[in-house]
């Protein structure tokens, strides 16, 4: 493997030296660490816009086995900043492989490093919260220098970063689906993956998708049957003039889904608070609960930021769904309004899929919303 015998070094802010093997693009980088607990599907973590502004650590010891189904890309290309893994595997063995990930890696000039304990730095991150770092292959770094930047370190502009520089329509995919009636949304584009649209378009969709910092007007007057807000990067405060233009689309009476980031600027536009948590949530084994009927489902998240729900009113929002390991929130139904919103990911790929249904709720959301405009 290309740069396998290079030293790499990975530095946390408080001060903490990992010493592994170079990966990637050989260059020093910067970022957020966090964690990601999924076994399988390192390429759409790579490609998950979410990431952008942070190094991912893979807790599964093994990755890169089945290489690089390019097919299976989230978006066009990869958005963390490093990737960090106990190992790197050397070959791929899968009939789809297009690439290796090491291969993947140097194409994109992705940064990172392998050979390190990856279950001492999660438990590290678990017990301080997450943390900046700094990832160098210069064996002479000088800690006196490099604290500052790493303490420093902030992802800024991370949405307008990720998503799309104009408005495009993707085509309606029937595939058999139950669901034949074309109905048009407006997708959101705050740093989406591109299974959200595809889950929409196979259920008979046409999907428009707009750049993050679209106007409120500009949406409305394409006449959509119902409106998606995507996941995306970042803290979501930072976001100001987003959250303006969302509180005019959640005025407007058109039926809205948003997920994950979506679902946090809803409730900072409807007046609730965020807070950042310790170590957020990322990998693709979280259980939330449905708080309509007790089912809990397993699901694919990423996410460090929370909505507050003792700053949301009843008269707002309630609670859907909560997250099971810690109680956090992980949907709300806005009172008298057709709005919901989901901190998971229904559209997750590879998976799991327990939660696909919530896209057939909005399917039917705008069947109800197009009945009630014809009345």
């Amino acid at each position: 493997m290309t740069g396998e015998s290079v030293k790499a070094f990975l530095i946390l802010e408080d001060g903490t030296v990992f010493e592994g093997t170079h990966i990637g693009e050989e260059r020093e980088v910067v970022s957020e660490i966090v964690f990601n607990t999924s076994m399988a599907g390192y390429l759409e973590v790579l490609t998950d816009p979410s990431y952008a502004g942070q190094a991912v650590c893979m807790t599964y010891p093994l990755i890169g086995n089945y290489g690089v189904c390019l097919e299976d890309m989230e978006s066009c290309r990869p958005w963390p900043d490093a990737l960090i893994v106990r190992e790197l595997s050397r070959t791929a063995s899968n009939f789809r492989k297009d690439i290796t990930i090491q291969e993947y890696l140097v194409r994109n000039h992705v940064p990172g490093i392998a050979g390190i304990d990856t279950r001492a730095l999660t438990k590290i991150l678990r017990e301080k919260g997450t943390m900046n770092g700094c990832i160098t292959t210069n064996e002479n770094y000088d800690l006196s220098r490099l604290m500052p930047g790493v303490k420093d370190y902030t992802a800024r502009g991370v949405v307008e970063k990720t998503t799309c520089k104009e408005k495009y329509k993707i085509e309606t995919g029937r595939g058999g689906d139950e669901h034949n009636r074309i109905f048009k949304v407006a997708l959101l584009d705050l740093g989406a993956k591109k299974n959200i649209a595809e889950s929409l378009a196979k259920r008979g969709c046409e999907v428009t998708v707009y750049p993050a910092l679209t106007t409120a007007e500009e949406m409305i007057a394409d006449k959509p049957d119902g409106i998606m807000l995507s996941n995306g990067p970042g803290d979501p405060k930072e976001c100001t003039g987003i959250i303006e233009e969302i509180k005019k689309l959640g005025s407007s009476g058109i039926p809205i889904f948003a997920i994950c980031l979506g679902h946090q600027l809803m409730a900072l536009a409807n007046g609730a608070n965020t807070y950042k948590m310790k170590y957020g949530h990322r990998g693709g084994n979280h259980p939330v609960k449905d708080l309509d009927t007790n089912r809990v489902y397993i699901s694919s998240q990423n996410h460090g930021y929370v909505v507050d729900m003792e700053s949301l009113d009843d008269s707002i929002a309630v609670p859907s769904f909560i997250n099971v390991n810690d109680g956090t929130n992980e949907g709300l139904k806005y009172t008298g309004k057709n709005i919901y919103t989901v901190q998971f990911h229904p559209e997750a790929c590879p998976g799991p899929q327990d939660s696909g249904f919530l896209f057939d709720r909005f399917i039917d959301m705008m069947k109800e919303g197009k009945k009630d405009a014809e009345e």
